[in-house]
């Protein structure tokens, strides 16, 4: 269990430095944007975020 867990993190790291690692003047504007969002629209965003999350893992765990 904790090598999954542990395995998990490290892909989401691996997913996360894509972006940066290929576009970094995107992700600059990408970030001043998000900068000026509302609180309730990164909320918003983040709950949508977790719940696609939770969705996936339930089906991958399933099958």
């Amino acid at each position: 269990m904790a090598n999954e867990l542990l395995a998990a993190c490290a892909l989401v790291l691996v997913l996360e430095g894509i972006l940066p690692f290929a576009s970094p003047r995107t992700v600059r504007k990408l970030w001043e944007n998000i900068a000026t969002m509302p609180d309730r629209t990164l909320r918003i965003f983040g709950l949508v975020s977790m719940l696609v999350g939770v969705v996936l893992l339930t089906l991958i765990r399933q099958s």
